[in-house]
């Protein structure tokens, strides 16, 4: 299936060196050369980056809860702009927005901004989240997802499949390859927290779920290959 525009959730981890801790330059630089091949087809493009390679908040059950996605939606910032300047690197045009105000090094988040820039197959990357506490970057993904009307989510992981059970931890688990989002708050399966997946069942938004680890599957997803699972 051919898309106009899709919304890419990347994970702080997927950005991360080999110990899922701070910014591997070279898988970032790889990932914006991939992305950059799919904007040459005429594809928009849209990223909401996760921080889990920096700060794990929710772990930590000593500091206020407010105080500590705070510091996660920093975390957020800092991979959107190392993204950023992949992008540069790679001759792409990009902007990086944020639903926290910062605008000595980002745009605020301004939805008719961020379609803007899209039309003119700007690459915007969406960091801090929603801006507010208590939302996971899944859940900022979704609403992204809804306000720039995006034809899918595409969910970088590094398992290829949605399994019924954790395949690392389980034996008896059985590959999903397609269902539905009803389906997957039902049976609490382990893709995007409930917030996340109800938002896109509201608002028709397919999700497909592949591994980020070749990154031949993100060129794959981004230009509508069957790859991975789907949830519609």
């Amino acid at each position: 299936m051919k898309y106009k525009r899709v919304l890419i959730k990347l994970s702080g981890e997927s950005l991360a060196k080999e110990n899922n801790t701070g910014i591997d330059f070279d898988k970032l630089l790889s990932i914006a050369g991939v992305i950059k091949e799919c904007i040459n087809e005429e594809i928009e493009i849209a990223i909401v980056v996760g921080g889990g390679n920096f700060w794990r908040g929710r772990s930590n059950t000593m500091m206020d809860s407010t105080t500590s996605d705070h510091i996660g939606m920093l975390g957020t910032t800092m991979n959107a702009l190392a993204l950023n300047d992949a992008f540069i690197q790679k001759g792409v045009n990009s902007r990086v927005q944020t639903s926290i105000e910062m605008r000595q090094i980002a745009e605020p988040y301004i939805r008719n901004r961020a379609l803007k820039h899209l039309d003119k197959k700007r690459v915007v990357i969406f960091g801090c989240g929603t801006g507010s506490p208590f939302f996971s970057t899944d859940t900022a993904a979704a609403l992204r997802a809804a306000e720039i009307k995006a034809d899918i989510i595409l969910k970088a992981t590094n398992v290829d499949y949605i399994y019924t059970k954790d395949p690392r931890k389980y034996t008896d688990f059985e590959v999903i390859k397609e269902t539905s989002h009803l389906r997957v708050i039902k049976d609490k399966l382990k893709v995007m927290d409930l917030t996340a997946i109800s938002l896109c069942m509201e608002n028709n938004i397919p999700i497909r779920v592949f591994n980020i680890n070749n990154l031949d599957n993100l060129k794959k997803a981004i230009i509508g290959e069957e790859i991975g699972s789907l949830i519609k």
